[in-house]
């Protein structure tokens, strides 16, 4: 008979996907604050929880990321069909696309226990140990940021995922020795914004590496359907499209933007969403046509206006934005670079003339000559 999947660390307590959204209080309204991302540093409990219901058990409700389903698909089959674990995974690219979605989906079908822990949270040698030795043949342990895994931790990672078994050592000075721990044949899904960070002898024992990529506009208006229905939010065609259209082709951009637009339309709509509600709705947070919220402006703002378009570092953006560089790097560059309006060069940071004319600067050619 097979194991019935189980969800174990970060996910746990969160209600599943079939869950009746009906019974979670209204969302909480969020004040316009020019420093805040779309996507922020960290969520507050009810949209964790709403995420986690809002997100596909199955490959057949995954929209999306067609390559990447597909060739999972056919790991998952081949494996099913030895009777053997699946290979290690890598899932990596900007924050928001899936992929900790993905990993919920790949233990479903896998019918295996899902356990979840993040990168930072993983400090000792022996957190790490206790996690592993409590894994069963099959189970699935997903990392999140696992480019943040310390060295020590990281080292200790390198022989359970190659040979399954972990030396660990006990005592200090002359009482010092080592004891061998065999562990059962699990699958680590590691997932990252950054895979650049990772170590090569971490990164080569992953046996299956993809990337996600953004998402178009027709599949995001897929998701922000399906997830108003089970929001219990009538929204029209048109009403869905402006909200696709201005999501920065992330799933969970498009399903924060539907939360906030759903409290304006309670508000001002009678709960009903179309093309004038978004459109307003959204104005009113800041988000403009191509999705950009008030910090990627003030950050093309400062590249153009103080830098006179770069080439500038990271760090001195950051410390003119006072804002952390991590959250430049991994929230606000990776969307402005894919629609052409940032380079990364070797002396730093330059803004495109593209940019320059979406916020009305004048390009080099245009400038006036001094001399």
């Amino acid at each position: 008979m097979p194991k019935k999947p189980t969800v174990h660390g970060e996910a746990a307590g969160a209600a599943g996907p079939g869950s009746d959204p009906s019974e979670r209080r209204a969302g909480e309204p969020q004040t316009a604050d020019a420093r805040r991302p779309v996507i922020g540093a960290a969520d507050s409990i009810e949209d964790e929880i709403i995420t986690v219901t809002l997100r596909p058990a199955r490959f057949d409700r995954y929209v999306g990321q067609q390559d990447v389903v597909e060739n999972l698909k056919i790991s998952i089959e081949a494996a099913k069909r030895r009777g053997e674990p699946l290979d290690h995974i890598l899932l990596h690219g900007p924050p928001g696309l899936g992929k900790t979605t993905l990993a919920n989906i790949i233990s479903r079908e896998m019918e295996a226990t899902f356990r979840q822990v993040s990168g930072p949270t993983l400090d000792r040698p022996g957190d790490l140990v206790g996690i592993l030795t409590n894994l069963e043949r099959g189970d699935v342990l997903f990392i999140d940021e696992v480019h943040r895994l310390s060295r020590v931790v990281e080292e200790f990672l390198y022989p359970a995922m190659e040979d399954y078994a972990i030396d660990f050592m006990v005592d200090k000075g002359a009482y010092a020795k080592t004891i061998k721990i065999n562990l059962k044949h699990f699958t680590l899904i590691g997932a990252t914004t950054r895979p650049g960070m990772l170590t090569a002898p971490l990164r080569e024992r992953f046996g299956i590496v993809h990337r996600l990529e953004y998402y178009g506009v027709d599949d995001l208006c897929a998701i922000v359907t399906h997830s108003a229905t089970l929001l219990g939010v009538r929204i029209e065609p048109g009403g869905a499209r402006e909200l696709a259209s201005r999501a920065r082709g992330t799933p969970r951009i498009v399903n924060r933007l539907l939360r906030r637009v759903r409290d304006y339309a309670e508000v001002k709509a009678v709960g009903h969403i179309d093309h004038e509600v978004a459109r307003a709705a959204l104005e009113l947070e800041r988000i403009d046509l191509l999705g950009l919220d008030p910090l990627d402006r003030a950050f093309l703002r400062v590249l153009i206006d103080q830098y006179g378009g770069g080439p500038v570092g990271i760090a001195a953006l950051s410390a003119s934005l006072n804002e952390d560089e991590e959250t430049l790097v991994d929230v606000v560059e990776p969307y402005l670079i894919q629609i052409g309006f940032v380079q990364r060069t070797a002396g730093g940071r330059r803004a495109t003339n593209k940019a320059k004319a979406y916020l009305g600067a004048a390009s080099p050619a245009e400038q006036p000559r001094l001399l």
